[in-house]
């Protein structure tokens, strides 16, 4: 059958707003990072290896590095996403800044580190970094306003949007807040401060935390080596044009950055300033359009040889901000 020219192009229009239309309304949290597998089942284990001087095994599944006396980097290299949890130590308290997937409970680690009272910081609400199942003595979260008003009672009830453990089979947990901590807020464990930067983009939840005295910046998603993640439920490209302007204006030139994941091994994953300065030229490329990327969904974007940037089509790309009221200047 031969379809006239005018009714061909109706034709291929209504197909390509079609497929628009299926883009933007299938549910972002379905087209995740994840490897497939059945989602009722979590991820297999990966093997233990040798993970060289200066880290030790706590058992066969959490390993312990001292980034200083008071600072331990304990991770999770069995789990598919080799999340890295931050023990950060000072006279009165700790903050264990993330704990894991729940895998294996994180608690026991901490306790054989130190006797101070520990407050969980959750970098984000992903389901690789608040622990689950584990309840702890304190729990310290970001204080945002959309957060707050589910919480009146300090019980927040995390979404399947946020914490995408649907595909691993795990249920979104409900988060007792001792602790509501504002951006550019100081947390003070005695002798110690650490500065909470709004650092969205991964996710509109995202925070890090600036150790002021040791000069260091525990990053969770915002950086890390390897693949990072722009393209999720909640992430957007202007967030983190705002979450690299604020670490650049907040952090020291010689700061060490300590992300929740690594590329490979071994030992905790470290960038330099000069990785952040590099993500925040490729933003600016690509929103120009100067920088090609990869790939269809997610577009992949190198933005140097330890870092990419996995983002949605350049039609799905969001540069407006959720919340520039919270950047550090």
């Amino acid at each position: 059958m031969t379809i006239p020219r005018g009714k061909g192009l109706i034709a291929l229009l209504l197909l390509v707003l079609v497929a628009l239309a299926v883009t933007v309304a299938v549910p972002q949290r379905y087209m995740i990072w994840y490897e497939a597998w059945d989602p009722a089942e979590a991820p297999p284990l990966l093997d233990q290896v040798d993970e060289g001087p200066g880290v030790r095994w706590h058992d066969d599944y959490f390993t312990v590095e001292a980034l200083d006396e008071r600072t331990f980097a304990i991770g999770e290299p069995r789990y598919y996403q080799r999340n890295y949890n931050y023990l950060l130590l000072g006279t009165e308290r700790a903050v264990l800044f993330d704990a894991g997937p729940g895998v294996r409970d994180i608690r026991p680690v901490a306790q054989a580190l130190t006797d101070l009272p520990v407050t969980f910081v959750p970098s984000h609400f992903h389901v690789d970094h608040v622990g689950n199942e584990i309840t702890f003595e304190k729990v310290a979260v970001i204080d945002l306003p959309y957060l707050r008003a589910r919480a009146p009672d300090n019980r927040l009830q995390l979404t399947d949007r946020e914490h995408l453990g649907f595909h691993e089979g795990v249920a979104a947990p409900t988060l007792e807040v001792d602790e509501w901590i504002a951006a550019g807020d100081t947390m003070q464990l005695g002798d110690r401060s650490l500065r909470v930067l709004y650092t969205p983009g991964h996710t509109e939840d995202s925070i890090s935390l600036l150790d002021l005295d040791s000069g260091q910046l525990f990053s969770g998603d915002f950086i890390y080596p390897g693949p990072l993640y722009a393209y999720l439920p909640n992430s957007g490209m202007g967030d983190y044009v705002q979450a690299a302007d604020t670490v650049l204006n907040s952090a020291p030139a010689g700061v060490r950055i300590h992300g929740a994941h690594r590329a490979r091994s071994p030992g905790a994953p470290r960038l330099t300033l000069a990785d952040v300065q590099d993500l925040r030229v490729a933003l600016d490329a690509i929103r120009s359009g100067e920088l090609s990327g990869d790939g269809f969904y997610p577009v992949r974007y190198r933005i140097n040889s330890r870092l990419r940037l996995l983002a949605d089509p350049w039609w799905l790309q969001n540069w407006t901000p959720r919340y520039p009221s919270l950047a550090t200047r």
